[in-house]
């Protein structure tokens, strides 16, 4: 017998760190779920979180031997469903995606060595939750193998860096095999063949274990803390889009979310499902963080994932920003709220601000044309009018098309 979807309390002797909850609540949907009559709560879910076909996103059963494992390993576990309308000519193309939020395990004052292992021991219980409830693509938090002190700009974090072929790598391949189920491993990669460069990178893991490809991020933050090009640049696989046995994916990295053409090309190029793994805390990016994920899902007529860790990482030696505040020893707190967006508008609820967790999404890929046929947005489009812009915009001459009022600047008699 399957249970309806629920979320296990945190442990008695786990202490809520200062920002993880929202007035006490592991997220908005569960405050106002709490504090508005059900009439009311429709109503604000409906602007909110948006309708999948006509009614509110639905929560799906999940089995007894996951909710076991997250209650006794005291993770959030949520599942939903996104539905398409029934077609004549095709048959329903229904995937089952989750995504793991986590915190690091233990200090970063740890050996480094105690410090990965003690990651993978706390993710194998969540992943096999998401294998033992039919998880086809698993996609994991950004640079979810070590602390994210990209920021910190000192040198030896990058003992963590690993070829794709890696420790990483192979930890997650047992898993894939094991479960039939396509895995994404965001790591800080170490380019072995060309001078050991490093780039942060996602490794995608095929059901059978294999190496499908790999997608180095496109943009890097320089803003406050998140300053990362101490440790790699650019990236230069361009926007791939990897075709699977469970669909066609591509991974959005972190930072690359605030730029509408990573979006854009990543749906040209046919991606019907988009993962965005991230890491970013609350001061700098809450309010974007339900907000475009969504709109590049609405734009870009695809599902869209997207992950963020959880908790406040502390490092031994303080930093700066470049931002005139004083030197501290933490980026602030990762906020968590993991959730999936369709391209019609509608998402789910979100996972914990301050908890580990597992949210285990339906979506019939059919949604992703049936929407496209709606509204036309790619008939509708100007490519070649933005071409255009873009082709003069990048030459050194560019002037752009500004038609000025010419009584703007007359001076009156």
């Amino acid at each position: 017998m399957e249970k309806k979807s629920q979320h296990v309390e945190p442990k008695q002797e786990e202490k809520e760190e200062p920002q993880a909850s929202i007035c006490g609540y592991d997220s908005l949907h569960r405050l106002l779920h709490d504090n508005l009559s059900p009439h009311l709560y429709q109503e604000v879910s409906r602007v909110l979180s948006g309708y999948n076909c006509g009614k509110a996103v639905e929560a799906i059963g999940l089995p007894e031997s996951a909710t076991g494992l997250s209650s006794q390993h005291g993770f959030d576990f949520l599942g939903f469903r996104f539905n398409a309308e029934k077609e004549l000519l095709r048959e329903p193309r229904v995937v089952r995606v989750g995504l793991i939020q986590n915190s690091i395990a233990l200090p970063t004052t740890a050996h480094f060595v105690d410090q990965k292992k003690a990651i993978f021991e706390k993710l194998k219980p969540i992943i096999d939750a998401a294998g033992s409830s039919g998880v086809n693509i698993l996609c994991l938090q950004e640079a979810w193998m070590m602390p994210f002190a990209f920021c910190t700009r000192e040198k030896r974090w990058c003992e963590f860096a690993e070829p794709v072929d890696g420790e990483s790598t192979q930890f997650l391949r047992s898993f894939a095999l094991k479960y039939n189920m396509v895995i994404i491993s965001p790591i800080l990669e170490r380019d072995i063949n060309h001078g050991e460069v490093m780039w942060n990178t996602a490794v995608v893991i095929g059901n059978h274990g294999n190496i499908i490809g790999k997608h180095r991020k496109n943009h890097i933050p320089r803003v406050g803390d998140f300053n990362e090009s101490t440790y790699y640049m650019e990236g230069n696989t361009g926007h791939p889009v990897f075709e699977t046995a469970f669909g066609k994916i591509a991974i959005n990295i972190c930072y690359g979310r605030h730029h509408p053409l990573n979006w854009l090309a990543f749906g040209l190029n046919g991606a019907e499902i988009v993962f965005n793994p991230s890491a970013t805390v609350g001061e700098l990016s809450e309010p974007m963080w339900s907000i475009e994920a969504r709109n590049a899902a609405i734009a870009n007529s695809y599902f869209v994932a997207s992950i963020n860790r959880v908790g406040t990482e502390t490092f031994p030696n303080p930093f700066t920003s470049g931002d005139g505040k004083p030197a501290h020893a933490d980026f602030g707190h990762f906020y968590g709220s993991s959730y999936v967006s369709a391209p019609d508008a509608s998402c789910t609820p979100s996972l914990s601000r301050h908890r580990d967790g597992l949210l285990i999404t339906d979506m019939d890929l059919n949604l992703c044309r049936q929407v496209k046929d709606k509204w036309g947005f790619r008939m509708t489009s100007r490519y070649e009018l933005y071409a255009e812009t873009l082709a003069h915009y990048v030459k050194p001459d560019f002037e752009p098309q500004v038609i000025s009022d010419p009584l703007l600047h007359k001076k009156s008699s």
